[in-house]
């Protein structure tokens, strides 16, 4: 990964490097079962649990694994959600990408431009030649936002995670690099 955390602007967003000051606002929407309910994460109970959520975006980082950007809109600078790759595997040039927002800010198209900036980030910048996306049948507004930015499910993963006490299906998502200049045309 880049030396330097990169920074990302949109027409309404800036992607930024998520900090320990960010806690409270990441509690804000990491403590809403609305949330977190696609995401194999139990609502955080207190803003001190959020850290815990800061390190994993921070570990990813620094072993190359991953980047977490936080969500903020402009005008406030808050964090208002996060967007970004894991389980990155350069040798053959993959990732997952994962995204959530607070519930304040849903339907406002605000997901899309991030996560749009991130895959073509991820395409320009990590030499990625393919994105996967992991959805649970449920997230049917997940499934919308992926497939609105050109991602193509391929099939059902059965049992694919063990968490919150459960196994859950997963749909697999995907967009290669090619798939991104279609969707310009």
């Amino acid at each position: 990964m880049e030396v330097e955390f990169p920074v990302i602007e949109t027409e309404r967003l800036i992607l930024r490097e998520v900090t320990t000051e960010d806690a409270k606002d990441l509690f804000i929407y990491l403590s809403d079962q609305e949330v977190v309910k696609h995401m194999g994460l139990e609502p955080y109970q207190t803003i001190e649990g959020t850290g815990a959520e800061i390190k994993w975006y921070q570990s990813i980082y620094e072993e190359g694994t991953g980047i977490r950007w936080g969500i903020t809109l402009k005008d406030s600078g808050r964090v208002i959600g996060s967007c970004g790759f894991l389980n990155r595997h350069p040798k053959h040039f993959r990732t997952e990408i994962g995204f959530e927002l607070s519930k304040d800010y849903w339907g406002k198209g605000i997901a899309g431009e991030a996560l749009e900036a991130v895959v073509e980030y991820g395409f320009q910048h990590f030499q990625l030649e393919r994105i996967e996306a992991l959805i649970e049948p449920e997230n049917l507004a997940s499934q919308r936002l992926v497939e609105k930015q050109g991602f193509i499910r391929e099939g059902l993963l059965r049992h694919y995670e063990y968490t919150c006490g459960k196994f859950d299906d997963l749909y697999m998502y995907s967009i290669l690099k090619e798939d991104l200049h279609k969707k310009d045309t």
